[in-house]
């Protein structure tokens, strides 16, 4: 049934939000780009393909977004050609966050539809499905004797559907048959041209994986991108966590909890699906691989690390590859724009069955997003440190230190426990992100005595990392990459290693932010071996204050940054689009 749609921002607000200000454009690869035209002819037309793929995605992460979300881009985009402004200027926000409802970089909840509310399931679940009938109806059936079927609906994979009194879970391959039926299509066209070998294995492998309800397709096909190391062209089915928070909350029910462990169903949060398509960087990524031989020494100091089994191997069987990409386009869950985008990833996730085979992982990153050199971008940067940071430690600010401590945030993903943290259900990421970027500052002396950084660049990294810390707004809890920011900016602050001086300007006690880091790690690793719920709930809450000092700089930073989100630019990809 269609639905009656009102636009829900004002004509005033829509105006603001769609300004140069406040909508920061991040463009990709250029049609005119060198590394496209160095690529070899088969390369070129197998990226044509690509591209292709990534756009069909768009309908798949919409819909698990948001049940309303096609049905309401139909509606603007048929306003639109009407000639209602209002309607066009929706249209852009909604391309730039891919969905009706977000969240932007003042932590602000932006709905373009009346009468539209956040959904803790998104569109994994029924959207009138609320938790406690949640837990009840799997309370229910697992007495009843259901538990494949709850187990199903706990899995990372499938979309949930009401059944009469109970609940169904539709695995992804049926759900979404069209869109990746036609997605495997263009990878197994691409696999027909692409010049490497290897690349096009996994494309095939990952083919087979969208047309066939069979995990075991899934762990092949990520177990044989993670080895990939040497390929001219990058292509990525993304399957990360952040956005559903219901599944997880089932461990906060006592009784719910307890007959899941009974019949051993682990419960996992679903993925939104997102595709990443590019070209790998030769030089970005001989600079990423001098990390990798001191892979099994960072895992020797990780605390605790007697107590649990590392996602990496050990020397030549460390499992573990590294890519600087030059980005052609980014769609579905990679490209949604709300308050941030992604600089880089590490993955698979634990909770993909390819770790359980043996696949190892692998670091992806984004050149286009992490390089801002405009002067544009150069005088925001600039007006930041002045109103901000102390005028001494301007001199240690380096953008390519944000490269560096993001290149540890990533490795870190890979070391540290490897199982058991579901259990902290919707803390989990929370507690998984800061763990990477305390892991990133805890083990900056480690790879300054190996020779990885000098002294000068670790107090690069130190300062960059203190002064980009701190926000705009305070996040709310669905806002895992935020909420463990802030947790940082507290835990630094009450030690003493960060404070604000009499002009409300940021101060840095070098000397302790490396053992700072190392107690806040220490004490992240602890709460992930807890694989307690409480333990988790009380380690994030405990740490997630705003403090005076949060406010005085957010003031500063809303006075001089008036951006709230940003759109994504792909001419290139725009272009091998129209070619078809």
């Amino acid at each position: 049934m269609t639905k009656n749609f009102e636009l829900n921002l004002s004509h005033e607000e829509l105006v603001k939000r769609t300004s140069k200000d406040c909508l920061i454009p991040k463009e990709m690869l250029k049609e005119d780009s060198k590394e496209y035209a160095a690529l070899a002819d088969g390369d070129k037309e197998a990226l044509k393909h690509l591209v292709k793929a990534a756009k069909a995605i768009d309908e798949v992460f919409m819909q698990q977004d948001n049940p309303d979300n096609l049905e309401f881009k139909a509606y603007l985009e048929e306003e639109a050609q009407k000639g209602n402004e209002d309607a066009q200027m929706t249209l852009t926000l909604f391309n730039a966050q891919i969905g009706m409802n977000a969240v932007d970089s003042e932590a602000n909840k932006i709905f373009l539809a009346k009468n539209t509310k956040e959904l803790p399931g998104k569109g994994f679940y029924p959207t009138d499905l609320s938790k406690d009938e949640f837990h009840k109806i799997l309370i229910d059936m697992l007495k009843n004797g259901d538990v494949e079927e709850v187990r199903n609906i706990l899995n990372q994979r499938s979309m949930v559907v009401r059944e009469g009194n109970k609940l169904k879970a539709v695995d992804y391959t049926e759900y979404f048959k069209k869109e990746f039926e036609y997605i495997a299509d263009e990878l197994e066209a691409a696999a027909e041209v692409s010049t490497n070998e290897d690349f096009n294995k996994y494309l095939k492998l990952q083919a087979i994986a969208l047309c066939e309800n069979n995990p075991n397709n899934d762990a092949y096909a990520d177990k044989k991108w993670a080895e990939l190391q040497d390929t001219p062209l990058e292509f990525t089915i993304s399957r990360e966590q952040y956005a559903d928070e219901m599944t997880g909350t089932v461990v906060e029910n006592e009784e719910l909890k307890n007959l899941l462990e009974k019949n051993n169903i682990e419960p996992i949060s679903k993925d939104s699906i997102g595709i990443r398509v590019g070209i790998v960087n030769k030089e970005g990524t001989e600079k990423l691989l001098e990390i990798k031989k001191y892979m099994p020494t960072l895992a020797k100091h990780m605390p605790y690390n007697d107590e649990y089994e590392q996602n990496i191997g050990h020397g030549d069987e460390e499992k573990q590859t590294m890519v600087d990409v030059d980005i052609v386009t980014l769609r579905g869950d990679e490209g949604t724009y709300r308050g941030g985008i992604t600089l880089a990833q590490n993955l698979p996730n634990n909770d993909k069955p390819s770790l359980k085979i043996g696949g190892g992982r692998r670091n992806v990153y984004h050149r286009q997003i992490r390089i801002s050199t405009s002067p544009e971008a150069k005088e925001r940067r600039q007006k930041r440190l002045d109103a901000t940071l102390a005028k001494d430690l301007h001199k240690y600010y380096n953008q390519e230190a944000d490269h560096w401590f993001t290149i540890g945030h990533e490795n870190v993903h890979s070391l540290g426990p490897k199982s058991g943290t579901e259990a902290l259900g919707k803390y989990k990421n929370i507690i998984e992100e800061n763990k990477a970027d305390m892991g990133s500052l805890a083990l900056l002396d480690v790879l300054v005595e190996l020779g990885m950084y000098s002294e000068e660049e670790k107090k690069q990294i130190i300062v960059t990392y203190a002064a980009d810390n701190f926000l705009k707004a305070k996040p709310n809890l669905s806002q895992a990459h935020r909420v463990r920011t802030v947790m940082q900016s507290k835990y630094f602050l009450e030690n003493k290693a960060v404070w604000l001086n009499n002009e409300g300007l940021i101060e840095i006690d070098m000397d302790k932010m490396v053992p700072t880091a190392q107690k806040m790690l220490a004490e992240i690793i602890r709460v992930q071996l807890s694989k307690d719920f409480a333990t988790g709930e009380k380690y994030v809450l405990d740490n997630f204050v705003w403090t005076d000092e949060m406010e005085t700089i957010s003031k500063k930073l809303k006075e001089i940054d008036k951006s709230l989100n940003g759109i994504l630019k792909t001419p290139l990809a725009d272009k091998l689009l129209s070619e078809n």
